[in-house]
């Protein structure tokens, strides 16, 4: 098992040392998993050994087994001196972090602590997925913010006109006589066409206003995720994401989140917005997205997210002429709400009645699992 030298390594150097550590003691840590704990420890910083310990166990651990050695390779890893591996003691196990009911035993008390600890810690993780994000502490919302990047976005398709050529599907006379022609006039191999995919259009509008301000974090670093985890046509990054904040004015910042660093896209996009914690002029807004952007095609078929508690200024029939029209030209309307997955929740405040009528789905958005969820439909639509 390999240790960590006593000579000066880069950061990368050291975390892809760790992850190839971890593969040679038999834990099946994939390209990507890797990048992204290389990122997530970006974010959390390589001097804080806990959250870097709780980064690689979200991003590198595959499942249960995993933990074990992931525990015992981290230890040897990061807690090494003087070339020596140092065991640090390991503590009790709490039943605080696990919701697992107690079970008989099978005879060996090493096995029954060793998954002790292996419930405990998925325990710790899964809660804090569900946690509402506007309610965590500062030590939480640091795990937190590692947590996305275990986030997976896919980008919706559409059909095109265009046929390519498939394993199945239609004959493609053409093709096939092309083929024949090469041969000599010997018969060839039938080839199938079908029609083509272009990834679809994702619009993302994202209520910045004062009863928003305990979730536009979490919410901005979402759509930063979306933003740089989608890929455009052939590869490219993000053209077919835009993102917009809504408050008492509508402000772009699909510029800003095209960074790569999750930090410094909200810091630029921090200083794109000028309306932090104001009012919320939704129907407003969104008639200016509608007259400037989405009369020339960016709604157009695409699938657009409105992110927003419903608290509307404004006039409320503005804001349902507005979301008639947005849905007339959209492919998906997509509204999330953070209060809509709490217990008791009814949709009473006039903005989300004046909406519901011209929304495809509404849905929950106030906790990391939520999150995954709305990518989800995102990604089916």
């Amino acid at each position: 098992m390999s240790v960590l030298p006593a000579t000066v390594h880069q950061p990368d150097e050291i975390l892809l040392g760790f992850t190839r550590a971890l593969r040679a003691a038999g834990v099946p840590v994939t390209q990507d998993r890797a990048q992204s704990f290389v990122s997530a420890v970006a974010l959390v910083g390589l001097d804080d050994r806990r959250a870097t310990y709780w980064a690689g166990q979200a991003t590198l651990c595959a499942g249960p087994d995993d933990l074990d050695r992931y525990d015992q390779v981290f230890e040897a890893w990061f807690n090494a001196r003087d070339g020596l591996t140092r065991t640090r003691a390991r503590e009790a196990p709490t039943t605080v972090l696990s919701n697992f009911p107690e079970t008989e035993g099978d005879g060996f008390e090493e096995s029954e602590s060793a998954d002790d600890v292996v419930r405990a810690a998925a325990s710790a993780v899964e809660v804090l997925r569900h946690r509402d994000v506007a309610a965590l502490d500062s030590a939480e919302k640091r795990r937190l913010v590692a947590l996305f990047a275990t986030l997976r976005p896919r980008a919706p398709v559409r059909r095109t006109a265009r046929q390519v050529g498939w394993r199945r599907g239609d004959l493609d006379a053409h093709r096939t006589l092309r083929q024949s022609l090469r041969r000599m006039g010997e018969p060839a191999e039938l080839c199938w066409r079908r029609r083509g995919q272009r990834p679809r259009r994702v619009v993302l509008l994202v209520d910045v206003s004062g009863s928003m301000s305990g979730y536009a974090d979490a919410l901005l670093r979402l759509a930063h995720r979306v933003a740089t985890g989608i890929r455009g046509v052939h590869g490219g990054l993000a053209p077919c994401v835009e993102v917009f904040t809504v408050g008492t004015r509508l402000t772009r910042i699909t510029r800003a989140l095209r960074l790569r660093d999750p930090e410094r896209a909200l810091v630029a996009a921090g200083e794109t917005v000028p309306d932090w914690s104001g009012g919320t002029r939704l129907g407003e807004s969104i008639k200016v997205f509608l007259d400037r952007w989405g009369g020339r095609g960016m709604a157009r078929g695409a699938v657009v997210v409105v992110f927003s508690d419903g608290w509307e200024r404004g006039d409320p029939a503005l804001l349902g002429e507005q979301m008639d029209r947005l849905h007339r030209v959209a492919h998906r309307v997509v509204w999330v709400n953070p209060h809509r997955g709490k217990s008791g929740y009814e949709p009473v405040q006039q903005g989300v009645l004046a909406a519901l009528p011209h929304v495809d789905d509404f849905l929950a958005g106030h906790s990391l699992a939520t999150f995954a969820e709305l990518l989800e439909v995102v990604g089916r639509a």
